[in-house]
Order: C-alpha cells, then structure tokens, then sequence
C-alpha cells in the first residue's frame, strides 16, 4: 500500500463503511424471503454483498482494493451485529479476493463491463466454495446446488459487475471522483 495516497485509502475505507452497513440490512432482506421460498432466497441477491470490491477496484485501481475493501466491509458488519461473528471477516476476505484474482489476471490493466462481471462472478464462485464447506450445503440435492451456484452467479455478475460499474460512473459523472484512476481512464472503460 506504499503507493496508495491518503485520498484512496479514505475513500476506500468510506465505501466499505457505507457498503458494510448495507450488507447488514440485505441480510434482513434475505431473511424475509427465505421465509417465504427457502434458502435459494439468499442466491438472488447474493451479488449486493461483493460490489464494494468491484467499486473501490473500478475507481482505485490499485492491487488490493477489492479485497481490503470486502474484508473491511465485513468487519464493519460483524461490528454492526451480523449474528454470523467474526467468521463473517473470513468470509468477506475470500469474497474479495475471487475479485482480486480476476484483476490480477489482467494485470490491473482491464476495467471493462465484462471484467467487472468477471470479477462479480469470481466473488460468487469463491464464495459459493466457501460456504459448501462450511454452510452445510451438502444436505441439498446436486441439482438444487447447481441450481443456487447458478442464481449466485448470474447476481455476481449482474448486482455487482452491472451494478458496482453503474455506481460508479455515477459518480463519476458528477465530478466527486477527479483525481482518482477511474477519472484518468480510458473512455472505453467508463462507457463500455
């Protein structure tokens, strides 16, 4: 993080803040409508809990931030009341670097549409191991399992790819992101 300055740091650190505040209340939401059709509730909107990643990547663009951001994220939330405990820090850490590892794969250098989706669906993909191990999916038939890695990954890719970008550029377009990568970008990245 040598190379990171103050202002990116602050930012990061104000977008998980706000984000882990929001993944609690999305818990809430998950929890009223598992009670209606079951735990496949949570898989539609699994996606809201990986977009800060994708957020603070898309406008830093520097190795780390989706996974400091996530795991951040997570504690905030853990600090907030989440019953899950501190297992939840693990949890946002591996969410944060299924999107990391797709970045690196570019080399920090990509920031379209299809890599922000890209990496939505490496925070599902990793995060859908993470809680087979340890979330007792294995009561659940292999058909229902894909069924819910399937969902979770079309949220990954459309909430936190589609979404995070959109956010972003909304930002973006009112002016309160000069000074940070995103507004040194290449025109392709924002509008593609």
């Amino acid at each position: 993080m040598k190379s990171w300055k103050l202002k990116e740091i602050v930012l990061m650190s104000l977008f998980s803040v706000v984000f882990g505040i929001v993944y609690l209340l999305f818990l809430h939401v998950g929890n009223i409508w598992a009670g209606f059709i079951g735990p496949i509730a949570y898989e539609w909107i699994f996606g809201i809990w990986f977009i800060v990643s994708i957020i603070c990547m898309y406008i830093i663009r520097k190795p780390g931030a989706a996974v400091i951001s996530e795991t951040i994220a997570a504690a905030i939330e853990v600090l907030l009341g989440n019953a899950v405990g501190p297992r939840l820090i693990l949890s946002g850490l591996i969410q944060g670097l299924g999107a990391e590892a797709v970045f690196a794969a570019t080399r920090y250098k990509r920031f379209d549409l299809w890599v922000l989706m890209l990496a939505g669906v490496g925070s599902s993909v990793f995060s859908f191991v993470y809680g087979y191990l340890l979330g007792g999916f294995t009561v659940y038939t292999p058909s229902y399992i894909a069924l819910m890695l399937g969902i979770r990954i079309l949220s990954g890719a459309i909430i936190t790819g589609v979404g995070g970008k959109a956010l972003s550029d909304g930002l973006l377009a009112t002016g309160s992101l000069r000074g940070y990568a995103i507004s040194r970008s290449k025109k392709s990245d924002v509008r593609a």
